[in-house]
């Protein structure tokens, strides 16, 4: 079945390369799949929200403590900067329902902004001063999340036409595939700089054979570009840009702060606890970014106000659910099995897992207030809250990881999460009830 699969694919793809044109070759995927995209979206955030879990997992068990927190140091630095790649566009690019704004002015735009990622990132290196394994292993990650910024511009362009589904298999696809590829090279080669370098690669492959190929393929052809469009795009998306930058630099900042001054292979345990608080924020997505685009059609109609309250406080529910779950799972086995994956005793750092696990709950309930405020349109206003939490943060970790170390940067990141929860969940209400 995979296999027949695969082969129609690339006769769809050689008809393109035989007619020239990808307007030519008619689309085959049905829109308005609720079940499947329900079911592949749900299956490709698992696999890109895996990525990183897995990969730390490799590299530990094959290249040791210490090298595998050079790698995640890299990955995190990465996934930093895939937030000026995406530059929060994805939102605002598939609540935009009446297409304001061309497709071809989206790509252009994500064009842009993945070279100034690029660019950031030489500098990042340069100024850190890395010698040539690190920045090699760094630039890896670079190629591999560019990709991920690049690839979520055509992915966002299918759930804008209602073919979430299909995101959903390209992200998966190429996930997995960078996963397989860092394995085996790693294993072979016994090198996190080749085996991070041919990940790079692998996500290019998909994003080439697959990803640009579903979109043009399966939605309707785009309109020509408009500069002013382009332009417009910057203007409007900052402020979303400026929010989601600030908060992902504001959940990093205790990692950097660690970086220097404690031992590299601080690195590997601090992500080992932050993984489960990771995975409550995809959880929490798997429910409700498949239902942006209904959700943005509830607020436009005034009539379905009091069903888009509704949906607002469920969702904070579902948060603290998911939330109280992972809690009792880390209480029981979840320790345990930190310590089986990672080869070492996670016993010490129970106390840091509980508390990291009611931070990424905050952590989950940050990034729906903040999408519920992108579809209000008000995202403006919540850049000044994520600056005060930024300052907040640098200034506690900077102190209190140099103070009691390794626990000072959860103590901060527990601390700064409270702090934006509340601020968004006031301004949130500030926001609703002026409308």
């Amino acid at each position: 079945m995979v296999r027949e699969m695969i082969n129609r694919w690339w006769d769809r793809l050689l008809d393109v390369a035989d007619k020239r044109s990808f307007s030519a070759i008619g689309s085959q995927y049905a829109p308005n799949q609720a079940k499947r995209d329900y079911m592949l979206n749900t299956l490709g955030l698992a696999a890109w929200g895996a990525l990183f879990p897995v990969l730390s997992i490799i590299a530990t068990q094959l290249a040791g403590a210490e090298q595998a927190g050079m790698f995640s140091m890299a990955f995190t630095t990465a996934t930093l900067l895939l937030y000026v790649g995406n530059y929060g566009v994805r939102t605002y690019q598939v609540s935009d329902i009446d297409e304001a704004d061309s497709f071809s002015s989206y790509q252009v735009q994500r064009v842009i902004t993945v070279l100034v990622m690029l660019v950031v990132g030489w500098l990042w290196c340069t100024v850190r001063a890395y010698d040539h394994q690190m920045t090699l292993i760094t630039w890896g990650a670079f190629g591999f999340r560019a990709v991920d910024a690049l690839a979520d511009t055509y992915e966002a362009r299918l759930q804008q036409m209602d073919k979430l589904y299909l995101s959903g298999v390209s992200q998966a696809v190429r996930s997995v595939l960078g996963i397989v590829v860092f394995t085996l090279l790693l294993l072979v080669t016994h090198s996190l700089v080749v085996a991070s370098l041919g990940m790079a690669v692998s996500a290019i492959v998909t994003l080439v054979a697959l990803t640009i190929p579903l979109a043009f393929l399966e939605t309707p052809k785009s309109r020509s570009v408009d500069l002013m469009e382009v332009w417009e795009l910057f203007v409007e998306c900052f402020p979303s840009f400026a929010a989601l930058f600030l908060f992902a630099l504001i959940e990093t900042v205790p990692k950097f702060a660690m970086e220097g001054v404690l031992p590299y292979k601080s690195q590997v345990y601090f992500n080992a606890i932050y993984f489960p608080a990771q995975s409550i924020l995809m959880i929490v997505g798997f429910v409700y970014k498949p239902q942006l685009v209904r959700i943005a059609n509830l607020w436009a109609d005034r009539a379905k106000r009091a069903r888009f309250d509704l949906i607002v406080l469920a969702m904070i529910g579902v948060c603290a659910l998911v939330t109280a779950i992972m809690f009792v799972v880390f209480a029981t086995v979840g320790i345990w099995f930190n310590g089986v994956c990672y080869g070492t005793d996670f016993e010490p750092y129970r106390i840091p897992q509980y508390l990291m696990i009611v931070a990424g709950g905050l952590s989950a309930g940050i990034d729906f207030l903040y999408q519920i405020i992108t579809v209000l349109r008000r995202q403006a206003q919540a850049t000044v809250t994520y600056l005060i939490a930024f300052a907040v943060v640098a200034l506690a970790s900077a102190v209190l990881v140099r103070m009691v170390g390794f626990n000072g940067a959860v103590y901060s990141y527990l601390a700064v999460m409270v702090l934006l929860f509340v601020m968004l969940a006031i301004q949130y209400a500030l926001i609703r009830f002026q409308r």
